[in-house]
């Protein structure tokens, strides 16, 4: 399973590098996000922390929606499905490849958007950024392994594929209300009751879509069009 997963990864991540307007084009959407909620400021004012952080957090989860209808979209546009599924490997590799690539693809877009988040605005990073750290790879890890989940439900038929932003956004409220959270702290913004019961909200919430995934990817994927 582990060879399977990281040839899924490194097909995937190649394929996707090359194909660099897939990736612009995902970065230009979390950015055009930023951009206009900043022009919802006043002259010399500043978006508060917990909205700012909630801009972020929105962006890198549009960003996701696009990402895994990317991946999956790799195998539809050659019909190569097939030859995942023929391979001696349980399926399931595919999905934590496919994952981990989205995974690797989602935080690169994010270090475009924290920077664009602080300067346009207007926020500054002096918060406890360890939990900060810790919240962003759980959060990202919750996104990924549903998103890579659900992404095979939206394939197949082109009708189908708004099924994951439909699906996606009311599963992934817990996720983005811890990121937000802990953001907000980073941020500046004072939380009396620390960021532990953010970090536990999404640990439980990673653990559920981890194993819905391992569990329910082999039925979505190789179900009927």
């Amino acid at each position: 399973m582990l060879r399977m997963t990281l040839a899924v990864l490194r097909k995937d991540m190649t394929l996707t590098l090359l194909r660099s307007s897939g990736l612009v084009q995902t970065l230009l959407l979390g950015l055009l996000l930023v951009f206009v909620f900043s022009l919802s400021q006043g002259v010399g004012e500043n978006l508060n922390a917990r909205n700012a952080a909630a801009v972020f957090w929105l962006s890198s989860a549009f960003c996701q929606v696009l990402i895994f209808n990317q991946l999956y979209a790799l195998e539809e546009t050659n019909d190569s499905r097939l030859g995942l599924l023929l391979c001696p490997a349980p399926i399931q590799a595919v999905w934590l490849g496919k994952a981990i690539a989205g995974l690797v693809l989602l935080l690169l877009a994010q270090c475009v958007f924290l920077p664009a988040t602080v300067v346009f605005l207007g926020q500054s990073l002096n918060g406890p950024l360890r939990p900060a750290l810790a919240i962003l790879l759980l959060t990202d890890t919750g996104m990924c392994a549903l998103g890579s989940l659900l992404g095979a439900l939206a394939q197949g038929q082109t009708t189908r594929e708004s099924l994951l932003s439909i699906v996606l956004f009311p599963l992934l409220a817990p996720l983005l209300l811890a990121g937000t959270g802990i953001g907000a702290q980073v941020f500046g913004s004072a939380d009396p009751d620390g960021p532990g019961a953010w970090l536990g909200l999404a640990a439980a919430f990673d653990a559920i879509f981890l194993a819905a995934g391992l569990l329910l990817f082999a039925f979505l994927y190789t179900g009927d069009e």
